[in-house]
């Protein structure tokens, strides 16, 4: 969308703080990256040392890739940097798994070529008797460096910046804090389970991040949305720290457009000034009018129009009568209970085409129970209809399995020997050697690969018990084990030219008529996402064969979101019996039930998640003047040609 100088005067009256939006995280990590190059070459001119604050989590990885990028091919020098970190976990050792000490020597300093006594992290080993001496001697060391030149950011759920959270001063400076609950569940899926997440922190005031002389905040996901909303439109306050940054003479936010879909400009841009009337854009307009008014679409009127910024549509299209009913009639067509088309009833405007009759069907499924969770009524309706369906299981879910878990299953295959009298084979050592692993094993330290093959086996053996549930044959049922996955951490590795050809192999195999895959980019610890660009990636490959000229793509969410109402292009009904169907094949994954490891924000257990969210959608239509069900599952078309 191209703005004028009136529509920017326009963002103004509403956004407090400068904002740049990118297409993605990688584009606007890219462009910070180029800025921070820029100051460090211009304090490399001046033989002037260039003083950055660094954050940590997963905002700022592509930034410090990138630079890492730019120091290995384009020469950048880090020999004039010093860096002071934000924060830090307390207590933790500095070698533990979630440290972020450990964080920034693997993401940057291990690969860059700054002086190892340039960069500081706030000690989390320091005993707490001295920790308030400590903290007044990093902000001396900060002071002694002659002040930050650029804070780096990233903005908490909840509005922190480093660890500052709600009901910080905005004179505060370096300390111990509380985390805050929600910090902790956000921070969750870093750690095996919530009791070993910290709850406290060493972290930056707020007083010293409004010392640097330049902040750039970064934000991307569709998750941080509202929260960057409330930074940037609504007041500042110390409720949403980062919105104190409205007050900083230099500070811009850099977000991509998952992370600005809250702004006025993006949320209702027809405030901010004259729009392109893209179908999609009118049917935002509409449906968000009927939600926000509390009316179905057939009941909006001009006058309601007209007194909330639309009235270009009714000039448009004469009157709300005949907008309405286009719109209404839209959204219905969505609404089908034949994802594969309805053999011989050639509907013009039906989501899905009816020939052929009988489709092959492949069902990506990241972890090996998003397919049940994501899309498990459309995935039990497809094979009951005829169609051929594949499932293929992306990764293997390995470290998604607790520990517990596994020992009550090496009881089971040890005790089922004794029962039996078989013999001890290699088998029954390896069980030994990792039950007696899993008893000394510390929170900071990764399975070992015979854990995780036990773990990835548990998932698996889950994963066919849900496919006999559905009716899926054994030949159907595809374990990818995509290498990316396989670190034995959180942190995974880049998608690889492996990962890509297996599933190139995998579609060209199957020569699909429906591909369903992931599209929720909102999945904690990224999985998804990168399962998902290697999709596309394999698409991009594939698409001048002549069998994809065949092959319909349509994207489904995952179990922390779901599509907005106007994005909406396949919605399938369910009864309540079919609510409980699905349920029942949720179950199926007992791993994943009860405790679920690296849950993210929400506390509710898949089946929960998925039925309130399946159950909002159908209530949204019938808030809308549609149809009434129990429950939906919605699916946007991917276009790869």
């Amino acid at each position: 969308m191209t703005l004028n100088h009136q529509e920017i005067e326009l963002i103004d009256s509403f956004e407090q703080i400068a904002v740049d939006i990118y297409p993605t995280a990688k584009d606007g990590s890219r462009a910070v990256a180029q800025e921070i190059a820029a100051l460090i070459k211009s304090k490399q001119a001046a033989k002037e040392t260039c003083v950055l604050g660094l954050a940590t989590g997963s905002t700022p990885k592509y930034l410090y890739a990138e630079l890492v990028r730019m120091h290995r091919e384009e020469g950048l020098s880090f020999k004039n940097v010093v860096t002071f970190n934000l924060d830090e976990y307390y207590p933790i050792e500095p070698d533990a798994l979630q440290s972020y000490n450990r964080f920034m020597k693997e993401q940057l300093f291990n690969h860059v070529d700054i002086p190892e006594g340039n960069y500081f992290v706030p000690d989390g080993t320091i005993p707490k008797e001295r920790i308030k001496a400590y903290c007044e001697e990093y902000e001396r060391k900060i002071e002694a460096a002659g002040g930050i030149d650029l804070q780096i950011l990233g903005i908490g759920n909840n509005g922190h910046i480093g660890f500052n959270e709600p009901g910080s001063s905005v004179n505060s400076h370096t300390r111990l804090i509380t985390l805050d609950n929600s910090t902790r569940l956000a921070n969750g899926y870093e750690f095996p389970n919530m009791s070993q997440v910290p709850r406290l922190a060493i972290t930056a005031g707020i007083g010293t991040i409004m010392k640097a002389r330049r902040v750039v905040l970064m934000a991307w996901g569709s998750h941080k949305a509202k929260i960057v909303r409330r930074a940037v439109e609504g007041h500042n306050t110390d409720q949403v720290p980062a919105s104190l940054l409205q007050q900083h003479p230099n500070t811009k936010f850099v977000i991509d457009e998952q992370a600005a879909a809250e702004l006025t400009r993006f949320k209702e841009p027809w405030l901010t000034g004259d729009c392109e009337w893209t179908p999609q854009l009118r049917r935002k307009a509409v449906t968000s009018l009927a939600m926000k008014l509390n009316k179905p679409i057939l009941m909006l009127t001009d006058k309601d129009y007209n007194e909330n910024g639309l009235n270009d549509l009714i000039v448009q299209y004469g009157s709300a009568y005949e907008l309405n009913i286009e719109e209404f009639n839209g959204i219905r067509d969505t609404i089908t209970g034949w994802p594969g088309g309805k053999p011989g009833a050639p509907l013009p405007k039906h989501p899905e085409r009816s020939e052929p009759a009988s489709k092959r069907v492949l069902i990506f499924s990241p972890h090996p129970d998003d397919d049940i969770i994501s899309m498990g009524g459309t995935f039990i309706r497809l094979h009951e209809q005829g169609h051929d369906v594949h499932v293929a299981y992306q990764t293997s879910g390995n470290i998604a399995v607790t520990d517990e878990f596994v020992l009550r299953f090496i009881d089971f295959a040890v005790g089922f020997e004794g029962m039996f009298d078989i013999d001890r084979s290699k088998s029954s050592q390896i069980l030994d050697e990792a039950k007696a692993f899993l008893k000394i094993k510390k929170p900071s330290q990764k399975d070992t690969p015979e854990i995780r093959a036990i773990k990835g086996l548990i998932r698996r053996c889950e994963a066919r018990a849900t496919c006999r549930y559905v009716g899926i044959k054994d030949e159907n049922i595809h374990f990818q084990n995509l290498p990316f996955y396989e670190t034995g951490l959180v942190e995974k590795k880049p998608m690889g030219e492996e990962d890509i050809q297996l599933t190139v192999d995998l579609i060209r195999q199957v020569k699909p008529h429906q591909i369903f895959c992931a599209g929720d980019l909102a999945d904690p610890h990224g999985t998804h996402k990168v399962c998902l660009d290697i999709i596309f990636a394999a698409l991009e490959r594939l698409k001048h064969e002549d069998f994809m000229k065949d092959c319909w793509v349509w994207l489904y969410k995952g179990a922390w979101q779901e599509w907005e109402i106007h994005e909406i292009e396949m919605a399938v009904p369910m009864s309540p019996d079919q609510v409980v169907q699905k349920r029942l094949g949720i179950f199926i994954h007992q791993s994943q039930k009860d405790v679920v490891p690296f849950q993210g924000t929400d506390l509710r257990e898949f089946w929960q998640r998925a039925e309130d969210r399946n159950a909002n959608t159908a209530d949204l239509y019938d808030q809308l003047g549609l149809q009434k069900y129990a429950a939906m599952e919605a699916f946007v078309r991917y276009h790869f040609m």
